[in-house]
């Protein structure tokens, strides 16, 4: 196999410290696609049932796609893993350029297994891979381990991939930093990392990637950069940053407000792009190979933090880490994220937790002696950074905390689970499913827990059309199923290409294809590549399953069962039995029984067992 993949997957061994190549075949590679698809498949081959998220025997999996490493625009990889936050499947996105040396250096996956006796990281230098003692750089945050890195190695060229203190630490909900310091962040693959006691992944190569049909992929690609110069979605992202859907959420109810008491933020405005363009925002900035340039690097300009170099802050950080934690002020927002970004932590889950802390201080479930002396509270900057050291570090009660949200309230009691804001036991995103039952069973039903990125229904249902059907409102709980069902198994094909969602808003499908078919040879009708993602949707329900995973894990927090109190939904709530009917309805047009578990005949359809007995790893 030569165009479009490199036909091999690098499998490491940290336990033996060695390492060795397989060839992917291409008969598989055409029915998994890459990223997701490919993921899904090595982790289904190599995690036994049952296993440790955080032992020795789960893998983490480095994926790209067929078309990563070429000119298509807006192409990413993903970190693959059982998550040791839920237990389920976990397969997190990240942009910047690690995915595309990976290609370069000759693999379509990089496999770690194993676990290293003492801290390492790893270097692969076009196809030989070296094994480095990193005990100085253990304890250092993500800035300074690429600095040491590149030092050690004396090379600056080198793309890696790392984990800050709170990956080495295991805290259940840290990432993977992968530079330029973009995130796989969701599900705590960073403390997978961590348990394997893997500080960094530095790759450099130097094999160009092939495409089949030169001419016919120079036309597709500039077919699709001209599609992502038409929308306006696209150019909204490109001038604003995600920050741009702030507005729409907020008005509508969704926009998590005081740990999801509200809906509707009342100092909202000063969260909008035009505040951080005012105060922090200098200059845009893009992954490898993308025109859209949605990264913003700036500075802090005013106020106590002034001075501090950050990134942009997006639109699930402003949501969990702003509304959620009463922060309006945009400087100490954008330095709140520069710290969680340092120490690896997903702010989506860090802000979950804190809001839940400060709720459960308020209604005194945890004394200030409990908490180490701070007396946390919504808008108080200070003591919020306190505990995020701590539980980065596991230090106090933050050893509690860095199990997420779910595990706190466990282990809290007294009714905290009723303001816990989890789903399948991953910390709600920035949108709440009030006011959008589609957006509830996307939550519901996603592969690696309560994700808006397996799903997002709330589109079509405040625009009253999908697919160019009329679709009633959030408030109805009928025919939510198929538009659901719909965008899980077409984001699934896409994530295998492996796409960014930006370039999603601007990039149609058939250009899409018209990019696989060019670059690879691989001829997929519309109906195909839904079909695709439909194939590995299941596969990855049957991994969730034999892990464990059972349907009755899916069900709204009682926070989402009170009523509303503001925005366009006002008054929407989660009432007994939704979740249930929302289920049933799920379950029969997925072709799965009452349980959630894909019938034979669905197996067949999809031609499972076949791809279930083909090994890649042997």
């Amino acid at each position: 196999m030569s165009f479009g993949y490199m036909g091999k997957i690098l499998v490491v061994d940290l336990t033996r410290q060695r390492s060795q190549c397989h060839d992917l075949p291409g008969d598989i590679a055409a029915q998994v696609l890459g990223g997701k698809g490919l993921g899904a498949k090595l982790l289904a081959e190599l995690v036994p049932t049952g296993a440790n998220p955080l032992g020795a025997e789960n893998a983490l999996v480095y994926a790209t796609g067929p078309l990563t490493g070429t000119n298509a625009p807006s192409m990413r990889g993903c970190v693959v893993t059982l998550s040791p936050l839920t237990g389920m499947f976990n397969d997190s996105y990240f942009g910047g350029h690690f995915s595309q040396e990976l290609k370069y250096v000759g693999y379509d996956a990089l496999v770690i297994t194993g676990r290293a006796p003492e801290p390492v990281f790893l270097s692969i230098n076009d196809g030989e891979a070296g094994f480095h003692p990193a005990g100085e750089i253990w304890g250092k945050d993500t800035y300074e381990t690429y600095d040491l890195v590149r030092s050690r190695l004396n090379d600056s060229s080198y793309r890696i991939s790392c984990i800050g203190p709170a990956g080495e630490h295991m805290v259940k909900f840290a990432l993977v930093d992968c530079d330029p310091h973009r995130q796989a962040g969701r599900c705590g693959a960073g403390a997978v990392m961590g348990s394997k006691n893997l500080k960094a992944v530095a790759v450099r190569g130097s094999h160009p990637v092939r495409v089949k049909d030169p001419e016919a992929f120079k036309i597709a690609q500039a077919r699709a950069c001209a599609e992502l110069r038409a929308s306006q979605a696209t150019q909204d992202l490109a001038e604003f940053s995600t920050v741009s859907v702030m507005p729409f959420s907020n008005e509508y109810g969704f926009f998590p407000v005081r740990n999801f008491t509200g809906g509707q933020y009342e100092r909202a405005a000063e969260l909008f792009a035009d505040q951080h363009h005012r105060d922090v925002w200098m200059r845009h900035w893009a992954c490898a190979g993308c025109p859209i340039h949605c990264g913003k690097m700036g500075m802090i300009r005013k106020g106590k933090y002034r001075g501090t170099i950050c990134d942009n802050v997006e639109y699930e950080t402003v949501g969990l880490l702003g509304g959620n934690l009463d922060i309006s002020d945009v400087s100490a927002l954008s330095y709140f994220n520069q710290v969680a970004d340092r120490l690896g932590l997903d702010t989506i889950s860090l802000g979950a937790v804190l809001s839940f802390v400060v709720e459960a201080y308020n209604r005194g479930m945890l004394s200030s002696t409990a908490l180490e002396g701070l007396r946390p509270a919504f808008g108080a900057l200070d003591s919020l950074l306190a505990l995020t050291q701590l539980i980065a570090r596991r230090q106090g009660i933050g050893h509690v905390l860095a199990d997420g949200v779910r595990s706190a309230a466990e282990h809290i009691g007294q009714g905290s689970s009723e303001f816990a804001a989890h789903i399948q036991g991953l910390e709600t995103p920035a949108w709440g499913p009030r006011g959008s039952y589609g957006m509830g069973l996307a939550y519901l039903t996603g592969d690696r827990g309560g994700c808006h990125q397996r799903g997002f229904p709330i589109g079509y249902e405040t625009a009253g059309q999908w697919e160019g059907r009329q679709l009633a409102d959030g408030h109805h709980l009928e025919d939510r199923a198929q538009v659901t069902i719909w965008e899980q198994n077409y984001l699934a094909a896409l994530y295998s290409l492996t796409i960014c969602e930006f370039g999603r808003s601007g990039i149609s499908t058939s250009t899409y294809l018209d990019l696989l078919l060019a670059a690879t040879g691989i001829r997929l009708t519309d109906a195909e590549f839904f079909r695709a993602g439909e194939r590995i949707w299941n596969a990855i329900r049957m991994f969730n399953l034999e892990q464990g995973w059972s349907q009755d894990r899916a069900a709204m927090p009682d926070r989402f069962r009170e009523p509303l109190p503001q925005g366009i939904m006002k008054g929407h709530r989660f009432r007994p039995g939704d979740e249930g009917q929302l289920l049933r309805e799920y379950n029969q047009a997925r072709g799965w029984d009452e349980t959630g578990r894909p019938t034979e005949e669905t197996i067949r359809r999809l031609g499972l067992p076949d791809l279930q007995a083909r090994r890649i790893l042997r």
